[in-house]
């Protein structure tokens, strides 16, 4: 029974030492459950099995947290579990890239509160209005862009 507890802490030493050195850098708290369990199972291997069995717990603890640490500090390691997908998608393309251009009329779709969606050259885009509230169906004018927004103003005519 002793030995298996030994075997446990051993193993729950190198999972807090990865878990220090991957997750939480510069936390300490994995290093320090880390040493706690190391020391735990070296001095139960020293006062339940003896000389040997401690000296042993004492060498298989070091080169495990030399091993763990090597493992886990090398980029190859987690190249494996890292995402190789390639994204070639973009977002919607900008509305000046689309000949809409400042003096374009069109009209709201749904209330612009201040935001919300406008119709200009039979295509729908998002938009936000410089008014405060502008009802649906409403004739708008393109006054400029902000990021891939419309801005518009009612108009008045």
């Amino acid at each position: 029974m002793e030995l298996l507890l030994i075997i446990a802490l051993i193993l729950f030493g190198v999972l807090f030492l990865v878990a220090e050195l991957v997750f939480l850098p510069g936390v300490s708290v994995g290093g320090i459950l880390s040493l706690i369990c190391f020391g735990s199972s070296i001095y139960m291997a020293f006062h339940e099995l003896g000389t040997e069995a401690g000296i042993t717990a004492t060498l298989v603890c070091l080169v495990l947290a030399a091993a763990a640490t090597v493992l886990s500090l090398r980029s190859k390691t987690w190249q494996r579990f890292s995402l190789r997908q390639k994204i070639a998608s973009s977002s919607m393309p900008a509305p000046a890239e689309e000949n809409i251009r400042p003096g374009d009329r069109g009209v709201t779709l749904s209330r612009l509160a201040p935001a919300g969606k406008i119709e200009i050259q039979g295509r729908i885009y998002e938009a936000r209005s410089l008014d405060s509230y502008v009802d649906p169906r409403t004739p708008v004018e393109v006054v400029g862009f902000e990021n891939f927004t419309i801005i518009v103003k009612t108009v008045t005519e």
